[in-house]
């Protein structure tokens, strides 16, 4: 049923208006399937006319302002009856659920929101059992409307006391033997390739009021393998009673036992998959379970999350773009990096293990994890040393005194994942490279006649089955220059080696250049030289723009036009090339001519080496000529996925906004699903692509907001275990909410001290809960004994800008009033600096 004040819990009408924030996630949830305790909601409209039926408003508005106003307003609803018209669409809502206990929470039009949650402002009455008892709860949300943490929450946000009104959800109580929080991202660093859970046994208020130190795992977000497990010394639970919930202690056998185990949290991963994709950003979601199954009692964005694509956040690695930079150069958006990532699954298959990534996103920038790289090639018999080696001439020298952090791998893992697809690909590289020359010759008018049934599509389905051809053209470019990039880079290496000994340094770049000698330039060498031949009119613009269109600074970044594609670029680019009065024709000419006056010194000086040296030179020229023809006809394919985006956002109505889509969403959308919201990601690649490149090599945990800050930054090199480590008076816990300040300690034993409490103090106490929201504003940072990254404190600490460390188990026994100490709330720690 849907009237009015109460509508069914899947109303497609509910929204923040109607049914407040949690109303509309959790109706949003359950229209997209997810398991949802059964409900309906008890709108806005509901509340408004109980108030003005009653003529409460101004009254509202006058005790609002005063000390008391939770105590009279509390009282002003009590002591109203609830409409008829309000209270009997709930009795039959509530007997069409068939009667069962419920619960009955709050859901205000300012709460649940991407900026700020609100989280636990207004009250949430449990295991609520008769119509009456129903209907009494209700009325107490609406008066929890007015509490003093939700005023002065409020008040602090600038949200004046007529612009609020509440809605209430009312669920069946699902009888959970454990219940939890699950983060869609790291709630701490940001990393989006970590998903971080809290349990505890019973229902979840013990763990939402701070009450006990929960298990956390942190859960890989592909695969679902946990990573991290620390199990909680969980004292306290929560459980039903004929006379309501109530705190009762763990048993023995218990308080230590692990909550979920790897199934379980698997299972947690795939609906928090589901739910962020839903959203379209990471989310901070509340579980249960009973007898084995999940249901999903709440969702909210994760408030305070700054840097949802950075992938240093995960743990201490050495990270290069060097070499990838080249190709690479730009912050990518959602589309390109999922394309990216279907190339490298083919290119570079062997670069990932579970729970580990070989490349990945550092503040929207692709880099590679030479840690895993370099832990890998130990496991297979290759020395640290030798490793370096191949890398530096690979991507460079590595910044003097850098080390590269070890990665701690299983060799059984390696030899069982690894080395079988390593040698599957070696196998396949020979047969491979057979069938490059056809796809280099073929694969310029199956991208153009793909391109122009692509534009000529008014189907979003048919759109779709177009993709089933794109896709796998993208697949074989990628094998294709897997195969041809393998042999490359070994063949000019030991080739420059031997030809240095030989000939010395210039006549060894001499020899290893001009590769034009066997009279086809190098493909990389195309859009200039295409230049040239539109100059001397051996071919027209459009001729240019067939061969080499597809090439730019930006050709891996799906969302940029190619130069091509704006009038009066390429008249421009010949009139600099006139101005400047080079002639590329000429300068290849010369650089062949050096080439042959090498060879002639080199026959004239060592005649018995000529045979095996032409040998290794033409191997080596066939290598180089092989990887560029195989990348110029993979950036190819690139251009036909881009003309792919540019017809989905036509048809979809997106615009440019497709490409703030994956490539499985954007299928998704074309095939009649809605889209994802992707404000956020919007204004996330926005952040990034206004700031300066990044160093080339990074260890450790990166924020590229702060180094682009800091006035003494490195172009070359960020290292985050320069900093230095803590002394011998640190207290560690969780890290809850992220920055680092010192001040004086103040240590509370409960609420009722408060007072004491001076602004810009450290607060350290044993555990805090809702009530102690309206002191977190004075706080410079927040300590606490018993909690996780998920409990009060560092929710509400996150969500102010506060550093906290929580859980750290003896904080209050060894800080005293008047400490000085250093708040690391990102490594979890407390250090003693001086005291009074």
């Amino acid at each position: 049923m849907s009237t009015a004040y109460v509508r069914d819990l899947d109303d497609p009408g509910a929204d923040l208006s109607t049914t407040g924030g949690k109303g509309a996630s959790l109706a949003a949830l359950t229209r997209a399937g997810l398991p949802v305790p059964p409900g309906f909601h008890v709108t806005t409209a509901a509340y408004r006319h109980f108030v003005q039926r009653h003529g409460l408003q101004d009254e509202i508005v006058a005790a609002a302002g005063t000390e008391e106003a939770a105590d009279r307003i509390a009282a002003l609803f009590a002591a109203h009856e609830v409409p008829d018209e309000i209270a009997a669409p709930i009795r039959e809502a509530y007997a069409a659920l068939g009667a069962p206990a419920v619960a009955v929470r709050s859901s205000a039009t300012a709460e649940d929101l991407p900026g700020a949650s609100f989280a636990g402002q207004q009250d949430t009455f449990l295991d609520v059992s008769g119509a009456d008892d129903v209907i009494d709860a209700v009325r107490r949300c609406w008066a929890s409307l007015w509490t003093a943490r939700a005023i002065s929450y409020r008040r602090r946000e600038g949200i004046g006391p007529g612009d609020v009104a509440l809605a209430v959800v009312v669920q069946e109580l699902v009888d959970a033997d454990a219940a939890g929080v699950l983060f869609t991202a790291d709630p701490v660093t940001g990393a989006t390739g970590r998903m971080v859970v809290n349990a505890t046994w019973g229902l979840g208020e013990s763990l939402v009021g701070g009450h006990v130190t929960p298990d956390e795992l942190v859960l890989d977000a592909a695969t679902g393998a946990v990573r991290e497990r620390r199990t909680g010394d969980k004292a306290v639970m929560t459980v039903r009673t004929p006379e309501g919930p109530v705190e009762r202690p763990v048993p023995d056998d218990r308080r230590a036992a692990p909550v979920l185990d790897d199934a379980g949290a698997a299972a947690l991963v795939v609906l928090g998959r589901r739910i962020a994709t839903h959203y379209g950003r990471p989310m901070d979601v509340e579980w249960t379970r009973s007898r084995g199954e999940f249901a999903i009692v709440q969702a909210r964005p994760i408030t305070g999350l700054r840097d949802p694509w950075n992938e240093s956040r995960d743990g201490d690695y050495l990270w290069t773009n060097t070499n990838l930079g080249e190709a690479i150069p730009d912050v990518m958006t959602p589309s390109t990096w999922s394309l990216v990532q279907l190339f490298m699954s083919r290119a570079m298959p062997t670069l990932s293990l579970p729970g580990f990534r070989g490349y990945g996103l550092i503040g929207g920038r692709f880099y590679l994890n030479l840690s895993l790289s370099a832990a890998m090639s130990r496991l297979v018999g290759i020395s640290g040393s030798r490793f370096r080696s191949l890398t530096e001439n690979t991507f460079g020298r590595l910044p003097v005194g850098v080390e590269i952090p070890p990665v701690p791998l299983s060799s059984l893992e390696v030899l069982r994942r690894i080395v079988p697809t390593a040698v599957r690909f070696v196998a396949s590289v020979p047969a491979t490279l057979r069938r490059l020359p056809a796809f280099v010759a073929g694969n310029p008018r199956h991208c153009a006649d793909l391109i122009a049934r692509i534009e000529a599509t008014g189907d979003p389905r048919a759109l779709v089955r177009l993709w089933d051809e794109v896709r796998p053209l993208v697949v074989t470019g990628s094998d294709m220059l897997a195969a041809a990039g393998r042999s490359a880079p070994v063949a000019l290496l030991t080739t420059q080696g031997r030809l240095r000994k030989l000939v010395g340094e210039a006549d060894a770049a001499a020899l290893t250049s001009g590769l034009t000698v066997d009279g086809e330039v190098l493909a990389s060498l195309g859009p200039v030289v295409g230049l040239a031949l539109v100059e001397r009119g051996d071919i027209d613009e459009a001729g240019y723009a067939q061969r080499y269109g597809h090439r730019s600074p930006h050709e891996f970044e799906v969302s940029m036009p190619r130069p091509v594609e704006r009038p009066g670029w390429l008249q421009g680019q010949l009139a600099a090339l006139r101005e400047a009065g080079a002639d590329p024709l000429e300068l290849l000419r010369k650089q062949e001519a050096a080439h042959h006056a090498a060879w002639d010194r080199l026959v004239a000086t060592h005649p018995r080496k000529v045979a095996a040296t032409r040998k290794r030179l033409r191997r080596w020229a066939r290598a180089a000529r092989t990887r560029e023809q195989a990348r110029t006809e993979v950036v190819r394919t690139f251009s036909v996925v881009r003309a792919h985006l540019l017809r989905a956002g036509d048809l979809t109505g997106l615009g440019d906004e497709v490409f703030m889509l994956d490539l499985d969403e954007v299928a998704a959308v074309l095939g009649g699903a809605p889209a994802p919201n992707t404000a956020q990601r919007r204004a996330a690649y926005e952040r990034y692509a206004a700031l300066p490149p990044y160093p080339s090599v990074i260890r450790g945990r990166f924020d590229p907001f702060a180094w682009a800050a800091d006035p003494d930054r490195r172009g070359d090199l960020f290292d985050a275990s320069a900093t230095p480590a803590a002394s011998d008076g640190t207290v560690s816990g969780f890290p809850g909410a992220s920055g680092v300040v010192e001040g004086t300690v103040r240590v509370l034993r409960s609420v009722d001290e408060g007072a004491q409490l001076r602004p810009g103090e450290i607060l350290v106490t044993t555990v805090t809960n809702i009530g102690w929201t309206p002191l977190f504003p004075r706080a410079a940072a927040v300590v606490t004994d018993v909690g996780a990254p998920l409990s009060h404190a560092a929710i509400v600490a996150r969500e102010l800008g506060i550093p906290a460390v929580v859980g750290c188990g003896n904080a209050t026994s060894v800080l005293h009033t008047g400490d000085r100490v250093r708040v690391d709330g990102s490594r979890g720690t407390v250090e003693l600096v001086a005291g009074d």
